[in-house]
């Protein structure tokens, strides 16, 4: 038989044991719903570019919610997570809920997507293209080319690899008009030189040509998207060719909780 000490003792213990349990228990739960909030899986990604040439600075909502503040000529944001279902985007002007354009979509859960902002203000277009989220084949890289370039007829596109020439190579892609989206397509992982020129030329050198860019790196199992697009520069438009990464082997896509500003 226990004393009246002991017994109060031992009723102390006990209450303090079921007190702990009970904290412990609370704390794993609540460690748990962070862990599942924090590594969610289905939540979407999406990501704006912006090439419209003229556009004012924008602000970009998704389903009433803002997701990007400021967009201006050439900027690719970093991929923002979003609940999946239909979305309704519509970019504004900076600081205002004067919309400009509007998309519409629906998302796959765990999805990877751009809203593409381009042509000109006077006829804005917003469109919304599914990424490649997963490695190209082995020793490949994976290329999207995207044809914003409002004001150029057709085009051809040359992949130079690196201590080539463009006279060296047929075009990777031929007769691209404005609007047209090639899908991704699967080329030797390299450093290449983008070289544009009008459908059907026969290149003589890189500087009669539209657009000749700069040695770019594709590693292997990499995927990317090319916009051609046109920029306003001394009173004449001139080509440009922005390059956003959809997939880095190794890599996980760039997310925040956070509108990008």
């Amino acid at each position: 038989m226990l004393n009246p000490t002991q017994r109060i003792l031992s009723l102390h213990f006990f209450t303090r044991r079921v007190i702990c349990g009970i904290a412990t228990a609370i704390c794993i739960t609540l460690l748990s719903g962070c862990q599942g909030m924090l590594t969610n899986p289905s939540r979407t990604k999406v990501r704006i570019i912006d090439v419209s040439a003229d556009a004012p600075e924008m602000d970009v909502y998704q389903n009433s919610s803002a997701i990007a503040y400021r967009l201006a000529f050439g900027t690719i944001t970093s991929y923002v997570p979003v609940d999946p279902g239909v979305s309704n985007a519509m970019a504004t002007m900076a600081g205002t809920r004067q919309a400009v354009a509007r998309s519409r979509a629906t998302l796959a859960s765990a999805g990877q997507y751009t809203i593409l902002i381009g042509n000109f203000s006077s006829s804005l277009e917003q469109v919304v293209l599914q990424d490649q989220d997963k490695p190209a084949p082995a020793g490949k890289a994976s290329l999207r080319f995207l044809n914003q370039a409002a004001q150029e007829g057709p085009v051809d596109l040359y992949l130079v690899p690196a201590g080539q020439k463009v006279t060296d190579v047929a075009p990777a892609i031929r007769g691209s008009s404005f609007g047209a989206n090639t899908g991704y397509l699967n080329f030797p992982a390299g450093t290449y030189t983008l070289i544009v020129e009008p459908a059907g030329t026969v290149p003589r050198n890189d500087t009669d040509a539209l657009y000749s860019g700069a040695q770019v790196a594709y590693v292997p199992g990499s995927a990317s998207t090319i916009v051609l697009c046109e920029r306003r520069s001394d009173s004449k438009q001139e080509m440009q060719a922005i390059v956003a990464p959809d997939y880095i082997p190794g890599f996980a896509s760039d997310s925040t909780e956070q509108p990008v500003k």
